[in-house]
């Protein structure tokens, strides 16, 4: 069977160079997308790192998403043992409104601490990352039957619950994702807030939503994990109660 073009040209490029990416991400390279990806990314996202003073590929990475201001930020692990941001930029489709996902249908963007569970180099959205949406938090928390689920971080501009954020982004994401997978980043943390959590936002929305007891008691869980990141600079470690709520452990 002949390989297609791309391929041919992937396998001479990675014959006869000192690039050798780690086994998940070599196999994603099969993929026609993934490929161009990297072809179109690589040098881009190595310049990036450099300028950073940081080494390339990453081997951990670290995603944030903020609803109310539609930005996603990228953070990758330093030598220093903390993570330093990469790269902020404008999300350009998020459905729905502040508060968490609840049920199918509802095109609620999710609100908590989750993680990357699939990657899916043929998507109909160019490429896309699937968020492990609903977590163990999500399943105590609701009382709907049909909490939904497919939730994405995709290419495109258009949004039924999933944060996308055009081609060209998807493109650096996936790429950084799949070699930091390879080298044994597993799962990849994603949190995705309300809004930036500062004091001040944080005080907005205990007035706007006072009478929300249920969100705000989310939103204050959330606001622990992302004030031991600003602190630390490190990823919190995230339990659960028996009610569902969100946990911080030192």
């Amino acid at each position: 069977m002949r390989l297609p073009n791309y391929l041919l040209l992937a396998f001479i490029i990675l014959s006869i160079s000192s690039f050798s990416p780690p086994p998940f991400a070599n196999d994603q390279l099969q993929h026609g997308r993934v490929y161009n990806a990297m072809q179109a990314k690589d040098n881009k996202l190595a310049q990036l790192f450099q300028q950073r003073g940081m080494a390339y590929p990453p081997q951990q990475l670290y995603m944030r998403v903020f609803k109310s201001e539609k930005t996603m930020e990228i953070w990758a692990m330093g030598s220093s043992g903390r993570y330093e941001l990469v790269k902020e930029f404008s999300v350009c489709a998020m459905s729905g409104d502040i508060g968490p996902k609840q049920k199918q249908g509802d095109k609620q963007v999710p609100e908590g601490f989750y993680t990357i569970s699939q990657f899916n180099p043929t998507s109909q959205y160019h490429l896309s990352l699937k968020v492990n949406y609903p977590n163990n938090a999500d399943r105590k928390r609701s009382k709907h039957r049909n909490l939904g689920g497919d939730i994405f971080i995709h290419g495109e501009c258009g949004s039924r619950g999933c944060v996308s954020i055009t081609d060209p982004l998807i493109q650096e994401v996936y790429w950084l994702s799949a070699q930091a997978k390879g080298y044994g980043n597993t799962p990849i943390p994603v949190h995705i807030f309300p809004a930036r959590m500062s004091n001040f936002k944080y005080a907005i929305l205990k007035h706007l939503y006072r009478k929300d007891r249920k969100n705000l008691v989310l939103w204050r869980s959330l606001k622990e994990g992302y004030d031991y990141f600003e602190r630390s600079r490190r990823v919190p470690n995230v339990g659960i109660d028996g009610s569902g709520v969100y946990t911080i452990n030192d």
